[in-house]
């Protein structure tokens, strides 16, 4: 199965259109999972079409990047490595961070080790404050000097949100920029960060595409999940919303003949502007499932602009979500 490529923005890298985010390989944010599953699934990526894969040395303490480098060490030379460093291990949506130069350099080394590799095409950092980056230039100073050194080709940013994506494009010289949007998240468009990254060249990868799995039609927003899955943090009126959203758009999926989560992606690859669509993969038939979704017919116009109907004539997020404890 070949997947169309397309370019990282300016770096000069061609990725392919569907992607792997990996945070579910981790081990504990989306549920435990075999390692030799986690490996076959990257395996069956690659035979699929993939070559782009995201991770970040927060997701299982390293150990989604531990199992990277393993599965593909024989096709190193020909897929993408995308990793993040300065997001320090957490629970809720308190977020501890570090960026200092130190700590960068440690991780980033650390990172390189549970790869196997000697230098990753796109290191970001992980949800930084903004005005972090402000006060501080070293941080940017110490992105350019790995770029200088090797370990890194390009240097991004996994924005916190599409309006923190939007600002650091006008303050910073970011290559790459990830944010979120989906068929129920469409702040990068209306806020204008897509439009703004295409204005000066730099690549977008899309993330959570299936909104946490709910855009795949498969979750109820009654499920208890087990053990550290990030998605307890959320109250259940917000996974209900998020879970009944997919019924808003069967028409339109019915008429495609595909499944909703491709649905969801032919969405995001809709965008001009979007490099990459990374969603997480935790079987084999997912992993052909969003694979196939790349060599679908692309939206129509008239299919985008009901979704954009759809969309903001619901609710899908409530604010005070993130204010809710389950203590």
């Amino acid at each position: 199965m070949a997947i169309a490529r397309r370019k990282l923005g300016r770096t000069g890298l061609e990725v392919s259109a569907v992607g792997f985010g990996t945070w579910g390989l981790g081990g504990d944010s989306y549920g435990p999972i075999d390692d030799g599953l986690s490996r076959r699934l990257l395996e069956t990526a690659v035979e699929r079409g993939v070559t782009f894969f995201d991770t970040s040395d927060l997701y299982g303490d390293g150990h989604a990047e531990t199992v990277l480098g393993q599965a593909l060490a024989d096709v190193r030379s020909q897929v993408v490595f995308a990793t993040k460093g300065g997001l320090l291990p957490h629970s809720g949506f308190t977020m501890p961070q570090d960026f200092s130069p130190t700590y960068l350099r440690d991780a980033l080394h650390r990172s390189l080790e549970r790869l196997r590799t000697d230098y990753v095409e796109l290191y970001q950092l992980h949800s930084p404050e903004l005005s972090l980056l402000r006060d501080h230039p070293e941080i940017m100073e110490t992105l350019r000097g790995f770029k200088a050194q090797g370990l890194i080709h390009h240097y991004g940013l996994s924005a916190r949100s599409p309006a923190d994506a939007l600002a650091a494009l006008a303050e910073f010289d970011f290559e790459c920029i990830q944010v979120n949007y989906n068929m129920i998240d469409h702040r990068a468009v209306e806020g204008g960060t897509l439009a703004a990254a295409a204005a000066v060249g730099t690549g977008v990868i899309a993330r959570t595409p299936l909104c946490f799995g709910y855009l795949s039609g498969r979750l109820t927003g009654n499920e208890s999940f087990p053990g550290r899955d990030h998605r307890t943090n959320w109250p259940e009126d917000q996974l209900r919303r998020w879970a009944g959203a997919p019924g808003l758009f069967d028409h339109l999926i019915r008429r495609r003949g595909c499944t909703p989560a491709q649905f969801a992606l032919l969405f995001c690859l809709a965008a001009p502007e979007v490099s990459t669509v990374i969603p997480g993969m935790m079987s084999l038939a997912e992993v052909d499932e969003n694979c196939a979704a790349a060599g679908m017919e692309p939206l129509s116009g008239a299919e985008m602009a009901e979704i954009v109907d759809i969309y903001r004539s619901r609710t899908f997020y409530e604010p005070s979500a993130k204010a809710w404890s389950k203590a």
